[in-house]
């Protein structure tokens, strides 16, 4: 799809210059630290995608509110890095921090929280925590009824998830309702 290991050479340019002509805690050098996080994560070198995420996320803690959305999002990617990593645990704590900033930041029907709660369910789906993720995913799917049309990939996505716990669950009868 996209051509990584070019947009990765001009992130890293990008990163450079900025390292060059602005001070450490820069939100242009943020940025760019995302960024080439960003393409890492994508081509699937997590060690290298967390050590740009972490980079990002310590100038944003020096220099963002801790309840700043922008702080949040970085704590939600480094919870992605350790989710695709079967670290649960850890991304668990990513992912929850992630949530108490956007909670704290952003509208109670926004998107990114109903994001973070499906996040978050799915973590506890993978840890076999059953009514834990469904109280994440009940949360995510609500959130979601009201922001975007019945017709969107992200709320068939949260039936579909809701559906699967009930039938983890064993019951059926819930399960089918949502299908």
């Amino acid at each position: 799809m996209g051509d990584y290991s070019r947009a990765l050479q001009f992130h890293e340019k990008c990163v450079e210059i900025a390292k060059k002509i602005s001070l450490s805690n820069d939100i242009d050098l943020v940025t760019s630290y995302n960024n080439v996080g960003s393409i890492y994560y994508n081509i699937g070198d997590y060690m290298k995608a967390l050590e740009f995420y972490e980079k990002s996320k310590k100038i944003k803690q020096e220099t963002l509110p801790l309840n700043h959305p922008d702080l949040a999002t970085s704590y939600n990617n480094i919870g992605s890095i350790y989710d695709d990593l079967c670290d649960y645990l850890k991304a668990l704590v990513f992912y929850k921090k992630s949530l108490e900033g956007m909670k704290n930041g952003l509208p109670t029907n926004h998107i990114d929280l109903a994001i973070s709660y499906n996040n978050i369910g799915s973590v506890y789906e993978d840890l076999d925590d059953y009514p834990k993720a469904l109280e994440f995913y009940k949360r995510s799917k609500e959130i979601f009824k009201t922001v975007l049309p019945s017709s969107h990939s992200y709320l068939t996505t949260s039936y579909n998830s809701i559906g699967s716990i009930y039938h983890e669950m064993g019951d059926y009868t819930k399960a089918f309702k949502l299908c």
